[in-house]
């Protein structure tokens, strides 16, 4: 009910070029993204986005990485944007330096559509780097596809 509420209201809109970006951050919102994507992406742009700080706490950060994986591909299938986000090259942004998790973790966002940053000092530097780690990453995603297993995250 409150998903056709806000279409009408969007189709209301003056601008009419307002879209929706779902923040995916609990075990319902995986369970419910398919549906989620039916409904809002004809209707308006749509896009999605892992909010991976607060989803690892909500299902265990032994999970995180199956979820991210299960969210990408569920997008990807439906041509639905993703935005990778949370602590993305934290301590680079932060401090001046990236650690080397970091960087593996950049690399991998090279999946998703959009790669959210966080503001600190350092952020023009961090943009430099991450866009040289996902130009590099680029030339290896497409001979390098995923294998995945049926779906059981609902």
């Amino acid at each position: 009910m409150l998903q056709q509420e806000l279409q009408v209201r969007l189709l209301n809109h003056p601008s009419r070029q307002i879209a929706i970006v779902a923040k995916i951050e609990t075990p319902e919102a995986v369970r419910n993204l398919p549906e989620l994507i039916v409904r809002a992406a004809g209707k308006q742009p749509f896009g999605v986005m892992i909010a991976r700080g607060d989803l690892a706490v909500e299902i265990g950060y032994q999970r995180l990485a199956e979820m991210q994986e299960e969210i990408l591909w569920l997008c990807e299938a439906a041509h639905v944007p993703v935005i990778w986000a949370t602590q993305v090259l934290e301590n680079l942004v932060s401090k001046g330096i990236p650690s080397r998790a970091e960087i593996t973790d950049a690399a991998m966002a090279e999946r998703a559509e959009c790669v959210m940053l966080n503001k600190g000092p350092f952020i023009p530097l961090a943009v430099t780097i991450l866009d040289d780690v996902l130009t590099r990453m680029q030339a290896h995603q497409l001979k390098k596809t995923p294998q995945l297993r049926a779906l059981h995250s609902w």
